[in-house]
C-alpha cells in the first residue's frame, strides 16, 4: 500500500508524527485481509472483530511532508485466536522508516476471545 504524507501527518519539526504511522498500519493490514477476502462489515455485523492486542514499532528513520511511502505487510503466524503480522514502512529511495509487528485477537461483541473459526483462517493463510 502507498500513502503520501500530507502536512496533516506532521509534527512541528515537519516530520511524520510518531503515532501517525500506528493509522498507517491499521489501514495496510485492513486492506491486506480484505485483500485475502475478509468481509469485516459482514464480521462486525455477526458480533466478530479483529482488535488490537500487541503493537510493535521500531522507528528507523524519519519520513517528511510530501514524502510517498510503501507500507508491506506480511502475514507471520495465525494460531487460536491471533493473528501475527509484520509490516515494513519505506520511503521512495527504498530505505526503511519503520519495522513493525502486529498481533490481533479475535473477539466476540463481549469483547472475550474466540477462536478463529476454520473458514477465516483459511482465507487469511492464502496466498
Amino acid at each position: 500500500m502507498k500513502v503520501k504524507i500530507y502536512y496533516h501527518h506532521t509534527d512541528c519539526g515537519g516530520v511524520v508524527y510518531y503515532a501517525t504511522y500506528l493509522e498507517f498500519l491499521e489501514e495496510a493490514r485492513t486492506e491486506f485481509l480484505a485483500e485475502k477476502g475478509l468481509d469485516f462489515k459482514k464480521l462486525s455485523g455477526e458480533g466478530k472483530f479483529f482488535v488490537v492486542a500487541r503493537q510493535e514499532v521500531d522507528y528507523k528513520s524519519p519520513a517528511y511532508y510530501g514524502d510517498i511511502l510503501e507500507i508491506y505487510t506480511r502475514l507471520n503466524a495465525v494460531k487460536g485466536v491471533q493473528v501475527d503480522l509484520s509490516h515494513q514502512i519505506k520511503n521512495e529511495s527504498g530505505v526503511t522508516v519503520i519495522e513493525a509487528r502486529t498481533v490481533l485477537a479475535f473477539v466476540d461483541k463481549e469483547f472475550k476471545l474466540f477462536r478463529i473459526p476454520e473458514d477465516i483462517r483459511k482465507k487469511i493463510e492464502s496466498d
